[in-house]
């Protein structure tokens, strides 16, 4: 498994909210394989591959969400690091834990509108 491979599940916000998030990674991971569809789904997702680094810090132009969004990313250690690290600076952040497994680590964490 790369150190960039990473899969984002959102939940609350609409389309539009689960694009802003998935834009905030895209400066440290790159383009996603899979973006959130624009489907009224209630839980949308983005998968990151290990093929590509992102360009930037994370910092493209983010827009604030319609509302409370809550995202897990799951993925190697570095990968969970990284993305955590990228949406807490991109909206404000309230961390809700993390669980850990042998070689992959998931965390929550609920962004603020």
């Amino acid at each position: 498994m790369s150190d960039t491979q990473l899969t984002v599940t959102l939940s609350g916000g609409d389309v539009d909210d689960a694009r802003a998030v998935v834009g905030a990674l895209e400066g440290t991971f790159g383009p996603p394989q899979e973006r959130p569809s624009d489907t009224d789904a209630t839980v949308r997702m983005a998968t990151f591959g290990g093929e590509g680094e992102g360009t930037g810090d994370g910092q493209a132009d983010v827009r604030p969400l319609s509302e409370p969004v809550t995202v897990t990313v799951q993925g190697t250690p570095e990968a969970v690091r990284r993305a955590s690290d990228a949406l807490s600076r991109a909206f404000p952040a309230r961390d809700e834990g993390a669980a850990a497994g042998d070689q992959e680590q998931e965390r929550q964490l609920v962004l603020e509108s």
